[in-house]
């Protein structure tokens, strides 16, 4: 047993010192600094958007001891996360987990840079949510967040980076944006600065289905069409006061989260078929998808 557990332990501290290769302290708010993590080897970092108070005078430290200064590339507050362009090259960029290899109850070590030294804590995944159709990956663990850590990485027992640390999501829950989401935020906020996401301009809540309609769909509940907004997507492309959206191009939709979830930055200027009700009948609707300002 002692054994197993010199093996372990020795494993563990081996999968700390990889990743810390990867792991810088950002100084961009008054209070303690906070961590992050090598994106590319030229100077990309991401971390945690709550803990990037200041958009000017930004500075991170690097694992050799070194000092750069640090520019906001962008920040998505949904995901908590952004990214910061440093003045420096030559970093180590780490290895990512494949989100589909990370299973409830695998250890993991959170892992932060809020001082001079690297700071880790083990824990394990408690939950994980994923969302493929929003870009949704999130991995819940037990590790206690110390103070710095957000923006640092989760990282498995073999020294891959599972996400990136956030206490700033859910109060009191130590979250991980893992891999997929930061590549989706990642590449939309270096094309454009921001998270692209559309809109049709409608005010929805949810509402169960008529029995025959509910088993004709293979779904028990929809969205009913509360308020048009003027002159919005939805009103240009005939969506009324009462319809009920039950699909959006083929994807089914039945809570306000999902119709939220099928209009991905993706689809901004796309004309999308929009399966109501109206009428008791379903029928398609013509939509062009706007850009949420």
């Amino acid at each position: 047993m002692s054994e197993i557990l010199r093996n372990l332990s020795d494993a563990m501290a081996e999968a700390v010192q990889a990743a810390g290769s990867s792991i810088v302290r950002v100084e961009a708010r008054r209070r303690m600094p906070a961590s992050g993590i090598v994106w590319s080897a030229d100077g990309l970092i991401i971390t945690a958007h709550h803990v990037v108070e200041n958009d000017e005078n930004i500075r991170v430290s690097l694992p050799d001891g070194s000092r750069a200064r640090a520019a906001l590339v962008g920040r998505d507050p949904n995901s908590d996360v952004a990214v910061l362009r440093a003045e420096t090259g030559g970093l180590t960029v780490p290895t990512w987990a494949d989100a589909d290899a990370v299973r409830v109850g695998h250890l993991a070590l959170a892992v932060g840079r809020p001082g001079d030294q690297l700071q880790t804590t083990l824990g394990v995944i408690s939950a994980l949510s994923h969302s493929p159709n929003d870009h949704q990956y999130f991995a819940q663990t037990d590790v206690v967040m110390y103070p710095g850590f957000s923006g640092g990485p989760l990282v498995s027992v073999t020294g891959a980076i599972i996400g990136l640390n956030t206490s700033g999501l859910m109060r009191g829950i130590s979250l991980a944006v893992q891999t997929p989401t930061l590549r989706y935020v990642a590449d939309s906020l270096l094309q454009h600065g921001r998270m692209r996401r559309g809109y049709l301009g409608v005010g929805v809540q949810p509402v169960k289905l008529p029995g025959a309609l509910a088993e004709q769909l293979g779904q028990k509940t929809g969205v009913l069409v509360m308020s048009v907004e003027p002159d919005s997507p939805a009103e240009r492309g005939g969506l009324f006061l009462g319809d009920t959206i039950v699909a959006v191009d083929g994807e089914r939709v039945e809570t306000g989260e999902d119709l939220v979830s099928s209009l991905g930055g993706g689809r901004i200027g796309q004309t999308v078929a929009v399966r109501i009700i109206r009428g008791g009948q379903t029928q398609d609707v013509q939509v062009a998808v706007g850009e949420r300002s």
